[in-house]
């Protein structure tokens, strides 16, 4: 079915990704995890990674915060939500659509996806404390008639609520 919606490779004289690939291409973005091991910093070809200290978060690509995941060695989700209901602000988010790629995989892959339903809960609790944030601060900005606001660390999808 991917194959139909992106095209063969090669057809129309057009030079298409394999879907393997695009994976490949995703999991070198960066995410923060929280790890709960030390480590000092990994030297690798394609950069630096670390150093890892429990409890002090580090950048490292999807592809490794996947693996330490697995491992139990890290948290992600966790840590976001946390971070997300101590804050005042909106807490910067792995990737800007979040909340449409978590729809997406949760709604199509879920049988592929270990503990789907805790991750759609912890994405589904920092939905709606972000949801709230924003209420707060729409009531704060008319009530205090304010000429302009500026929200930071937004989703692409909390921009269009």
């Amino acid at each position: 079915m991917f194959r139909d919606l992106i095209g063969a490779p090669g057809s129309a004289g057009k030079q298409w990704a394999e879907p393997a690939e695009v994976e490949f291409l995703a999991e070198k973005q960066l995410v923060t995890v929280i790890p709960n091991f030390s480590l000092d910093k990994v030297y690798l070809i394609g950069g630096d990674l670390g150093s890892f200290n429990p409890g002090l978060p580090v950048q490292v690509p999807l592809w490794l915060a996947v693996n330490l995941k697995q491992r139990q060695k890290c948290r992600i989700l966790e840590e976001i939500r946390n971070n997300e209901r101590r804050g005042e602000t909106f807490t910067q988010m792995p990737n800007p659509h979040y909340m449409e790629l978590a729809k997406l995989l949760l709604n199509h892959a879920s049988d592929n996806i270990p503990k789907a339903d805790e991750i759609q809960m912890l994405i589904k609790d920092t939905w709606d404390t972000r949801i709230a944030k924003l209420r707060l601060s729409a009531d704060s900005f008319v009530r205090e008639q304010k000429a302009h606001a500026k929200v930071q660390s937004g989703s692409a999808l909390s921009s269009a609520v």
